[in-house]
């Protein structure tokens, strides 16, 4: 039995996303998808920004990230905040992590957005008109093993307490796998957020170390037993208290014992934490809104690069 199929060539769109397909790798990218975006927002014709949010004030009260006050008007159907939002994800999912932080934070208020919220929408998408070709590149060949980076960002919440756990996981030095979320309980330190974010990102380290594995079995690759992958953190106490475990006193006995499981990992060769300076740690880009010299230096560190760099 035969069936009639044609070379139709290089996979250049796939499920809304561009594979160009250079030199020395493929850089993936949504141009097409983002002028769309824009011009259903009618933001086609805006200025462009280089960061897609404003850094974040220390005064509560000035903070353009705040829940709406009691004296504010909420945003009625006529604004199409929850359709930006969706939109917007669909973006940081696949190949726009570095918009990942502020659209998690704007997401919070898709029920109850303001006119601060709208322009913060607003702010990303201008940022987007500028950066449109900006895409994940993969080099060929691929240089380098699977490195994670973790962090949060304490009290990135003032208004609930909550802080803010960010991952990247890197192979060949760009962005596999990443995440921005608030965590769901409310941690009492720095060290505490850490251990929190350390545990979210050792789980996504176990699935991706399970996941290379199965890929290569299945490809007849054989090898022996893989190293563990380095998971780094800019919290030395954070270390030092999961290369221990879980050991009751007075700074830890108020933390869940499973947030230690980290440990175990360690100890069967899983994982291996290991400290990292916090300017190098690139899961800063994750927790934080940050000033546009270090944004850029963290985007470019989890490999995006603009099409018309590379050609």
């Amino acid at each position: 039995m035969g069936f009639e199929m044609k070379d139709l060539g290089k996979t250049k769109f796939c499920l809304g996303q561009q594979i160009e397909h250079l030199k020395d790798g493929i850089l993936v990218h949504q141009e097409t998808y983002i002028e769309k975006v824009l011009k259903r927002f009618y933001m086609d014709k805006s200025h462009p920004l280089s960061t897609p949010m404003v850094v974040r004030s220390l005064d509560v009260e000035k903070d353009h990230f705040r829940p709406p006050t009691k004296d504010e008007d909420i945003l009625g159907p006529e604004v199409p905040y929850m359709s930006a939002i969706g939109a917007l994800m669909f973006l940081a999912g696949h190949t726009r992590p570095d918009i990942s932080f502020s659209l998690n934070l704007l997401a919070r208020y898709s029920s109850c957005p303001t006119k601060r919220h709208w322009n913060g929408v607003k702010q990303i998408l201008r940022y987007l008109q500028g950066t449109k070709d900006l895409g994940l590149y993969f080099a060929n060949p691929s240089k380098g093993s699977l490195y994670g980076f973790a962090d949060a960002g304490y009290l990135s919440d003032p208004h609930t307490g909550r802080s803010q756990t960010g991952y990247v996981f890197t192979m060949g030095g760009t962005a596999i796998s990443w995440c921005s979320t608030k965590q769901t309980m409310t941690a009492t330190s720095s060290n505490h957020a850490e251990i929190l974010a350390i545990h979210e990102a050792s789980r996504e380290c176990v699935w991706l170390r399970n996941v290379i594995q199965h890929i290569r079995g299945s490809c007849g690759i054989i090898s022996d037993k893989e190293p563990p992958i380095v998971l780094y953190e800019d919290n030395a106490a954070c270390i030092a208290q999961l290369m221990e475990g879980y050991i009751k006193g007075d700074k830890t006995k108020h933390i869940l014992p499973k947030f230690f499981f980290t440990h175990d990992f360690q100890k069967s060769g899983d994982v291996s934490i290991q400290q990292v300076r916090s300017c190098e740690n690139l899961a800063d880009l994750f927790t934080k809104s940050l000033p546009n010299s270090t944004f850029q230096r963290l985007v470019h560190g989890i490999g995006m690069r603009r099409l018309h760099e590379l050609k």
